[in-house]
């Protein structure tokens, strides 16, 4: 659907904007960091162990920070200052990439060590996501704000799409330990331009760290149907149809294809998010996002299960494009409507609620796929996922017309949810009162 207004769309007006453009880098390198740290992990992971069930716990200790901690770093990341909390929390991750490369250069790596080291990052990966989210409107202006949302996807895929094939080339050529040391200096360079953003004053009030606080960001979420469908339906659907803990298997035994094409199956999922990134960029604001999400789940499902049927390289490549296209849209459509119905003051704490449940779904797909791979096989487990996904879709289209029906307007704007939660903590205030 076309833009609401007659101006002529700029698909590049957030890049013009200093701020943004560090900012960008800086999301670039990171997202590069964070993708070259999966492929490089889940490839030592197995070869040290030779166990699905070893790729399932990269999951569980992936998620257990996220659950424990995502909700009050949404809180802190709506009391203390944005940047500086993401300087941290990349110099946290920083550090626990140097301890993954020391102890791989040195020889002395185990899993114990190697599942600490991770830990350590996804702690400070959740709170560096909702930090960085959060400071984003405070580096643009408003009128650019929704085109910096999708710009932004774009340069996280660009990240995405080079991550893994550099991991499996450094892997082939020399090692783990050197992939290790490229995740060293990109994180470096993240935290260094992280360190020189100049974002506007944060003139949104400030609430405590409380559980009251916590819980506004989840009250607006569970307010706000299409919020709350869009994430259910993104989370159950990766849970069951997120088969990319198993392409070592895929690549070592089942396709033949080694290191780099692992790293080319990584990055084919990602190039095709990218590709469909740069459609979405250049094409007028999507106004039909709960249509759109839906269709592209339908199209992640199918995909999967291709991939998971396949036994011939090329047309395994070719599903995993049509996964990263499919998801790429998904991801655009529910961050699109998450972003500009949120008011700057419940900014950080509705995107740690927006990662609490992706790490769910990407966490809990990593052990539901490890799992269902090792009391089964890793084809059975992909295609039974991607089965599963298709009917969390038929579930979530009969029970949420809301998410169907949903489309952009002119309601969905800061202001208005901002008079939402009010109107919701009016509501709730009077409901005691009465009972």
């Amino acid at each position: 659907m076309a833009e609401e207004s007659g101006a002529r769309h700029d698909p590049l007006a957030a890049l013009r904007q200093p701020q943004f453009l560090l900012f960008s880098f800086a999301r670039l390198f990171s997202g590069m960091a964070t993708m070259l740290l999966a492929a490089a992990l889940a490839w030592q992971v197995y070869a040290i162990s030779g166990s699905a069930w070893q790729l399932a716990m990269i999951g569980v200790v992936g998620f257990i920070p996220s659950l424990g901690f995502s909700l009050v770093a949404g809180a802190v990341a709506d009391r203390y200052d944005r940047r500086k909390l993401a300087i941290i929390a990349q110099g946290t991750q920083l550090a626990a990439a140097a301890g993954l490369a020391g102890v791989t250069l040195a020889g002395t790596d185990n899993l114990a060590i190697i599942y600490a080291l991770f830990f350590a990052w996804s702690l400070a990966a959740a709170f560096d996501w909702p930090a960085r989210s959060a400071l984003l409107p405070l580096l643009v202006s408003r009128e650019t704000f929704a085109n910096a949302i999708v710009v932004s996807g774009t340069i996280q895929q660009l990240s995405f799409v080079s991550g893994p094939p550099l991991a499996g080339v450094l892997i082939a050529v020399s090692g783990v330990g050197l992939a290790y040391s490229a995740l060293v200096a990109l994180m470096a360079a993240a935290v260094l331009l992280m360190a020189t953003l100049k974002p506007r004053p944060d003139e949104a009030p400030k609430r405590s760290v409380s559980f009251a606080g916590v819980m506004e960001g989840v009250r607006f979420v569970w307010r706000r149907q299409p919020v709350l469908g869009s994430m259910t339906l993104d989370m159950f659907a990766v849970i069951f149809g997120g088969a990319t803990i198993l392409l070592p298997i895929y690549a070592k035994e089942i396709l033949d294809v080694g290191a780099v094409g692992y790293g080319l199956l990584l990055g084919a999922i990602d190039g095709g998010a990218l590709v469909m990134s740069v459609i979405l960029v250049m094409r007028p604001q999507v106004q039909r996002t709960g249509r759109t999400l839906l269709f592209a789940v339908l199209g992640f499902g199918l995909a999967t299960m291709v991939f998971g049927a396949s036994r011939w390289f090329p047309l395994s490549l070719l599903a995993c494009i049509g996964i990263g296209f499919s998801d790429q849209i998904s991801v655009v459509m529910r961050q699109t409507t998450i972003q500009l119905a949120t008011p700057d003051a419940l900014r950080g704490r509705v995107t740690s609620v927006n990662m609490l449940f992706i790490g769910a779904s990407n966490r809990l797909g990593t052990v539901e796929s490890g799992v269902v791979a090792a009391a089964t096989n890793a084809t059975f487990a992909v295609i039974s996922g991607g089965a599963a996904s298709l009917a969390v879709l038929g579930i979530v289209a009969a029970k949420m017309p809301e998410l169907r029906n949903y489309r952009l307007t002119r309601a969905d704007r800061s202001d208005d949810a901002e008079q939402s939660i009010e109107i919701a903590e009016q509501e709730e205030v009077a409901s005691a009162a009465g009972g």
